[in-house]
């Protein structure tokens, strides 16, 4: 049980003020897409193509409503940014999603039960820390562009990259709740989240499983950018907001390799004092010990993941 505990995860429109904010040009639909430049190439799970000097990575797992993370699916995810790597002419990636109402969803279950003994999923675990390990270290940064739910190891596919962007709409959603299932976040969520958000509000979505909005993540700086949804148009509202996500992503991936954006690491004063004294032990156990005391009540004991 120990060892499944380790398991890899499971299962505004912007507005114009925001987008000058941050360097970004407006986007007006039917005027000013991207579109690519390069032939797209496409594997099982994955397609990629390059959008000026952007390598836009979709990810889209055929004859299924939501993305999860296989190993299949880690693999492409691997190669393609192996690739932005090798390719000079590619400045930045962005990595979203085909299906609009999913980001991904987490971990896929097969995987978990395909496991007989505790090497594999120990291999699982650390294969997927690898790979989001190169994925954080890219020397090219690498923007997630959210729209739906963000759940498990999606969300520590998006907390690996180097911005995100996400939708502001009732369906997108960012949490751990793998912890209610008696898992443990094991792709490095639980050391990439804190940096983020603080050690208080990461302890509570990592204890909890509770889910946030998107608002509420780019409050507690998970998120870097919010765009609104777009209404009816050409396309259905879902099509037209996820290509305008997807524009988004694509000139904020440029403009942080060109310099000319750089996300809002600043820590409030409350964080800074919390980081100074989490460097005393004593603090640490009874913040720890008040926690142990939270989920205790909330679950009698019966989810084992939150203690580990």
């Amino acid at each position: 049980m120990a060892a499944v505990c380790r398991l890899f995860g499971t299962l505004e429109k912007v507005s114009l003020s925001n987008i000058k904010q941050f360097s970004l040009p407006a986007v007006s639909y039917g005027h000013s897409r991207f579109f690519s430049t390069e032939p797209a190439a496409v594997g099982k799970h994955t397609k990629t193509k390059i959008v000026n000097d952007v390598c836009v990575i979709t990810l889209d797992s055929p004859g299924v409503k939501v993305n999860s993370l296989s190993k299949e699916v880690m693999k492409e995810l691997q190669e393609a940014v192996d690739s932005v790597q090798r390719n000079p002419s590619v400045k930045a990636a962005v990595l979203i999603s085909g299906k609009p109402g999913c980001f991904i969803a987490g971990a896929d279950i097969g995987m978990l039960e395909s496991c007989k003994t505790y090497e594999e999923v120990h291999q699982i675990s650390r294969e997927g820390q690898q790979i989001l390990n190169r994925l954080e270290s890219s020397p090219k940064p690498v923007v997630a562009a959210i729209m739906g739910s963000c759940l498990g190891g999606g969300l520590e596919v998006a907390l690996a990259c180097h911005y995100r962007v996400a939708v502001k709409d009732r369906k997108t959603a960012l949490g751990l709740p793998e912890v209610m299932l008696g898992l443990l976040p094991g792709g490095g969520g639980t050391q990439r989240l804190p940096k983020l958000a603080g050690i208080p509000a990461a302890l509570d979505l990592e204890l909890t499983g509770k889910t946030v909005k998107a608002d509420r993540a780019k409050k507690m700086k998970i998120v870097d950018l919010l765009v609104d949804p777009l209404g009816p148009g050409l396309g259905t509202p879902e099509q037209r907001t996820m290509e305008y996500l997807e524009d988004i992503a694509v000139q904020s991936a440029r403009n942080l390799a060109s310099g000319e954006l750089k996300a809002d690491r600043k820590k409030s004063l409350m964080d800074k004092i919390m980081n100074l004294a989490f460097q005393y032990d004593w603090v640490k156990d009874q913040v720890f010990k008040k926690a142990k005391g939270q989920v205790m009540k909330l679950t009698g004991g019966l989810y084992p993941a939150p203690l580990k």
